[in-house]
């Protein structure tokens, strides 16, 4: 992806890669099984990537690590996905273009604004595992033909 970024585009490509759990992120993925509503293939995805960083597929897109996760959750508390009485979600990550993605019941749902507080939710996967699909034709679709597509 990055062999003809810095021809094309003018500028060397940034941070791009799927980075595997280390210990630390192993640790992390254990604490975040303790929160009752994080579902068990979001804790099983921690527990093996760090992290996923495409900066320069489209805005980017950001699979943030279990370690931020807990912070956003301690520092502002779960995000309401509002598919039912107190359905909590946790913010997973980002498109780079300021739209967060939160991990809930019923799936991983995209931000219509940048905002957390009290967001409009457009649902983009049915589960986490359709999402990280998602995410992977992103980037095949972006190498392919230099189209990032849409998530």
């Amino acid at each position: 992806m990055t062999d003809e970024f810095e021809r094309q585009y003018g500028f060397p490509p940034g941070t791009n890669e799927v980075r595997p759990a280390d210990h630390d992120d192993q640790v992390t993925a254990r604490m975040l099984a303790q929160v009752s509503f994080a579902s068990a293939d979001l804790v099983t995805f921690y527990a093996s990537i760090g992290g996923v960083t495409w900066s320069d597929v489209d805005n980017g897109y950001f699979v943030t690590p279990a370690g931020d996760v807990l912070q956003q959750l301690k520092e502002y508390g779960a995000v309401d996905v509002g598919v039912g009485q107190n359905a909590c979600g946790l913010a997973i990550g980002s498109n780079g273009g300021g739209l967060s993605y939160v991990a809930g019941p019923g799936g991983v749902y995209r931000t219509r604004t940048a905002s957390l507080d009290e967001p409009e939710l457009d649902r983009v996967a049915d589960n986490l595992r359709q999402f990280l699909e998602m995410l992977e034709q992103v980037l095949t679709r972006f190498v392919i033909n230099g189209e990032p597509g849409h998530l």
